[in-house]
């Protein structure tokens, strides 16, 4: 695969706040990325880094292969990390012609970029009549009018109703099928299950995950269990290489799996032990309980 952008051990300070702490990761081409994190951890930091209007305290990164400077491999890269922002009382073809001729790229790719995110038949509309989701897919054709190798999105569905956001994620997934590299900065969980093939789990500046969202969501899961005797099944857990965390909640004690173990084997396990079990279900995690539990250990 051919390779995007590398990042190597990016650190950046504020003062005395680490905004971003030693992250490392790598974007191979025609994946979806997802920057995912609450607000605050870094994320548009580190999109404001590699597009040169941050600069970093440590670390380095570059683009593609590396043979070329940032401001040169910046022209093959369609980035926004601010509100669309375009002159109201222009119609959206004017303003994309404008975007054209600052980037010298031909007019003629307008009403193609236009078509891409639903927005030909109010080409002669005013940017003052659209409305916000109208405005970021404008913003995302303007983006697209250099046809950048990667599209960069910093909160995409950001204060978009339901509707808006559900268009917004089509044409992202449409884009992303024509084989364009996507890298997006979100908070919302939903919005990288959705869309991306690929998460940047980042919290206070650090990374705590960084592989596919297929990946994160391919744990053993989970068991509860109850016994009469709550302590003996404890014990009787404990130490064996199959299970994990455990943690008592109520009458049960959740058990997390190391490696793949269905129920049978667990009951037969326990009741060669002399543990005779009155309830055992086991459940997968859900890619949100795993997100909480990830995040959870670093407050």
């Amino acid at each position: 695969m051919n390779t995007i952008l590398t990042i190597n051990n990016l650190t950046k300070r504020f003062g005395t706040l680490t905004a971003v702490d030693d992250l490392s990761f790598t974007i191979e081409k025609g994946n979806v990325y997802g920057i995912l994190g609450p607000n605050g951890s870094g994320k548009s930091t580190t999109l404001g880094i590699v597009l040169n209007v941050v600069n970093k305290t440590a670390g380095n990164f570059h683009w593609f292969d590396g043979s070329s400077t940032t401001h040169e491999a910046l022209k093959n890269v369609g980035a926004i990390i601010e509100h669309p922002n375009f002159y109201p009382y222009m119609t959206a073809v004017q303003n994309l012609e404008l975007v054209c001729k600052i980037k010298g790229v031909a007019k003629e790719k307008v009403e193609e970029k236009l078509a891409i995110v639903d927005l030909l038949e109010r080409k002669d509309s005013k940017f003052k009549e659209f409305s916000l989701g109208m405005k970021q897919r404008l913003a995302i054709a303007s983006a697209l009018l250099n046809d950048p190798e990667i599209l960069i999105l910093d909160e995409p569905t950001n204060g978009l109703d339901p509707q808006g956001i559900h268009q917004i994620r089509g044409i992202i997934k449409n884009i992303a099928s024509q084989g364009t590299t996507i890298l997006l900065a979100s908070h919302l969980l939903d919005e990288v299950e959705k869309v991306c093939t690929h998460v940047v789990i980042l919290r206070k500046g650090k990374s705590l995950y960084t592989g596919t969202v297929d990946g994160m969501n391919a744990s053993h899961g989970f068991l509860t269990l109850q016994s009469n005797d709550m302590n003996a099944l404890e014990a009787a857990m404990q130490g064996h290489p199959s299970f994990g965390t455990m943690k008592r909640e109520a009458d049960s004690l959740i058990v997390y799996l190391k490696e793949p173990m269905d129920a049978s084997e667990v009951n037969r396990l326990l009741f060669e032990k002399g543990i005779s079990l009155s309830h055992l279900v086991k459940r997968k995690e859900s890619l949100e309980e795993q997100f909480l539990e990830l995040t959870k250990k670093q407050n």
